[in-house]
């Protein structure tokens, strides 16, 4: 208890004034710190304002030389996507130009090969391997050629066209992500330190894995322009080339078809003046058949009126056979009865013998006739396969320029 009750310790008088003093000291010190580390804040934040100013603004421009970079690379792919597009439909186009050309030449041989399998129905002489067989053959080949030609190129089309959606199809999405790019860079260049909007977000500056360079940024653009600015100079070159291809082939239709149209229309006339030359035959022929029956009438009637004076000749002989004795004379009378009836017999025979030269004759000039009509009949049947059944049938043949 009497240590509780013990007093303060005293200080003396000259403690009391150093630590007045040092309370001070003190007291000034923190005061000068406060003021330089005041003096320093205001500095830094002027600074930092004036970073973070400046840096906004650096941020602002490079916005801005993002969305004029987007907005350029974004109107050359949308030039390119335009000029494909419409390079496109040309190729569309020319594309069912090759369908109906290559529709076209179906009929053309079909005719051809028609023509050949019809003359195969000529008989005899006249199944000859001649101009026009040999041209039907050759427009049959070129026929066949410009089909497996033009069935090339629309395959070779078909392809075109899918590369070219395919390059339209790159451009497209290349595009569709440009558009969005520059709608959040629009967005992103709209923002002010006082927009609503703002907010915080976690981990916003970390860098990930699917960034890409600028430099592979537009190495990608320029990538799909360039294919897409190939495809088009291709698509640009197969169209000079079906152009040509198309021009050539229906020339060559055209003038394979006028070279057989040409043939045909010299063998009809051929066999026309071939036939007219028959027909002036078997009129002849039958002329002289007529002349010749008629001779052999005359022959069998002459042969027949010689009956008569033979008859009486030999009766006269027979008769003066029965002369009595010394009557029984070989006189002037018996000797001419002889004579004529030999001179009679030797001209029946002469008859006889003009008679069967005559019948023979006659039977060659109806064997004559017989070959001669049949000829005409096989004239007529070639010229009904090559006149009517053929040329008719190539006039309904109308070659195009698709």
């Amino acid at each position: 208890m009497a240590r509780l009750l013990q007093a303060p310790p005293k200080f003396h008088p000259s403690e009391w004034d150093i630590a007045a003093r040092m309370q001070c000291a003190s007291t000034e010190s923190l005061k000068s710190r406060s003021e330089c580390m005041i003096a320093e804040g205001q500095r830094l934040l002027d600074e930092i304002e004036k970073t973070t100013q400046k840096t906004q603004s650096d941020v602002n421009k490079k916005l801005e030389q993002r969305q004029e970079e987007i907005k350029f690379w974004k109107q050359e792919l949308s030039n390119s996507l335009e000029e494909v597009v419409h390079e496109t439909e040309l190729l569309l186009t020319f594309k069912t130009r090759l369908d109906k050309s290559l529709e076209s030449c179906k009929e053309p041989l079909v005719i051809a090969q028609k023509c050949l399998l019809n003359r195969q129905r000529r008989v005899g002489i006249d199944l000859v391997h001649d101009e026009v067989e040999q041209e039907l053959v050759k427009e049959v080949e070129i026929l066949q050629g410009i089909i497996a030609l033009l069935g090339r190129t629309l395959e070779q089309t078909d392809e075109q066209i899918r590369l070219n959606r395919s390059a339209k199809y790159n451009l497209e999405m290349d595009l569709k992500d440009k558009f969005t790019a520059l709608m959040i860079d629009d967005y992103c260049t709209s923002l002010t330190n006082n927009t609503p909007d703002n907010r915080y977000t976690n981990n916003a500056a970390r860098i990930e894995g699917n960034f890409v360079s600028p430099e592979d940024w537009i190495d990608f653009s320029n990538i799909n322009v360039e294919k897409a600015d190939k495809q088009r100079k291709n698509s640009l070159a197969l169209r000079v080339l079906i152009d040509g291809i198309l021009s050539q082939t229906a020339n060559d239709i055209r003038k394979q078809c006028e070279m057989v149209n040409a043939a045909f229309r010299n063998r009809v006339k051929e066999v026309k003046d071939a036939k007219h030359k028959l027909e002036a035959l078997l009129a002849m022929v039958m002329d002289e058949t007529a002349s010749q029956e008629k001779n052999i009438a005359a022959l069998k009637q002459a042969i027949a009126d010689k009956e008569g004076p033979i008859k009486v000749a030999q009766t006269r002989l027979e008769a003066r056979n029965h002369r009595p004795n010394v009557e029984f004379c070989y006189d002037t009378a018996q000797y001419r009865l002889i004579s004529e009836v030999e001179e009679i017999t030797r001209n029946i025979q002469r008859l006889q013998d003009a008679l069967a030269e005559a019948e023979t004759e006659l039977k060659a000039l109806s064997r004559q006739q017989l070959s001669l009509e049949e000829e005409i009949q096989v004239k007529e049947n070639t010229l009904y396969i090559d006149e009517v059944l053929c040329m008719q049938m190539r006039e309904s043949v109308n070659i195009n320029n698709f």
